[in-house]
Formats: structure tokens, sequence, C-alpha cells
């Protein structure tokens, strides 16, 4: 599944590998128009399929790999309590009703630039104009 709203696209899926993660990559490239003129640098951790030797990278992407056990200073970790949010302490009949109710708190936070940026964005995070 992939919801969107506006230039916020969210993958969810049932499983993450390497293959995965080149179509996100991909994805996000052509989403922000990175390239040569256009150069974006992502920060992640560790996971094995953000470091596999097979990992597809756009051209214009550079990965930045965080130092290991350190889930404190990557943002995207702090967007899970958001996320959690529309399932805690409920039973879901299937996993297609997991999917739906995640998928509509996703396009929420999307429309809430404000809220993941109170979340995510560390004082001492780099900015660049």
């Amino acid at each position: 599944m992939r919801p969107t709203t506006g230039a916020v696209v969210w993958f969810l899926a049932d499983t993450v590998n390497t293959a995965l993660f080149s179509a996100i990559l991909a994805s996000f490239a052509a989403e922000v128009g990175a390239g040569p003129d256009k150069p974006v640098l992502l920060v992640i951790d560790g996971a094995g399929w953000h470091v596999a030797a097979d990992l597809q990278i756009p051209e214009g992407i550079e990965l930045h790999v965080l130092p290991a056990y350190s889930p404190e200073l990557q943002p995207a970790e702090c967007l899970w309590p958001l996320t959690r949010e529309a399932v805690a302490n409920r039973h879901f009949e299937t996993l297609d009703d997991l999917d739906n109710i995640v998928a509509r708190r996703c396009l929420i936070l999307a429309d809430d630039p404000d809220r993941i940026q109170a979340e995510t964005l560390f004082h001492w995070w780099p900015t660049f104009a």
C-alpha cells in the first residue's frame, strides 16, 4: 500500500528487504527531484537492507549511516509513538484492518507537518537553506 498526501509518501509493507528499500529510495529520489544538480543526504540506521551490497542508490542520493545502537540520533524513530497512537490497546480482526488504520494514521500525520517537525527536528540537527 502506498498512501500519498502532497509530497509525502508512506510505504506500508509486510516485510523489509533490500529490494523494497531500493524501490523506496527510487520513489523518494523522484519525488524530491534528486540528481546531479540536487544532491540529497539521507541519514539512516545500519539495518541490513540499508547497507546491503546490492542496494540500488539513485543518482543524487547519498546515505549517511548512524552509529550502531543509537536510535536516539534518528529523528524517524520519534515517529513510532505518533503512529502507535492509532493502534494502542485495540484489537483488529484482520491484518487488513490494521493496515487500514495505520495507513489512515500516516495520512493524518502527513497533513500535520508541524506535529512531525515538533517531534523530529532536534535542536542540534543540521538544517540547510
